[in-house]
């Protein structure tokens, strides 16, 4: 069993309605998000691969094109701007492309914060 990753960095800006830190959250500002999508599998005995590489990068850029530079609280079906809902957004674009999807994180490097999301049946 194989497990392939690949990263993609987005900048964008949010606003979010919090318990603490609220003048600060509540304001627009923005974070350097780092994303993961990984995939588990066999590889193919043909090809070697669990998935081509080169796939899973274009389906990433899309991905990353709808976030990249964008204020998130106007992105579609995304919900307020946390990493666990970023996560979960990411894995429902993902998710009907790609049968071995496994997890999806995301984190920001300036916190340290970070979040994984193992779809729907975990």
């Amino acid at each position: 069993m194989y497990e392939l990753s690949k990263r993609f960095v987005f900048d964008a800006a949010h606003t979010l309605d919090r318990k603490i830190e609220i003048e600060s959250s509540r304001r627009i500002h923005g974070h350097t998000y780092l994303a993961e999508v990984t995939i588990r599998g066999k590889a193919d005995p043909a090809t070697g691969m669990v998935m081509d590489v080169g796939l899973l990068g274009q389906l990433l850029e899309t991905i990353r094109d709808a976030l990249d530079h964008r204020f998130l609280d106007e992105v579609p079906d995304l919900g307020p701007a946390t990493l666990e809902n970023l996560c979960a957004w990411i894995w429902r674009q993902i998710a009907p492309t790609c049968s071995s999807l496994y997890r999806v994180s995301v984190s920001r490097a300036s916190n340290h914060d970070h979040c994984a999301y193992f779809g729907p049946e975990a």
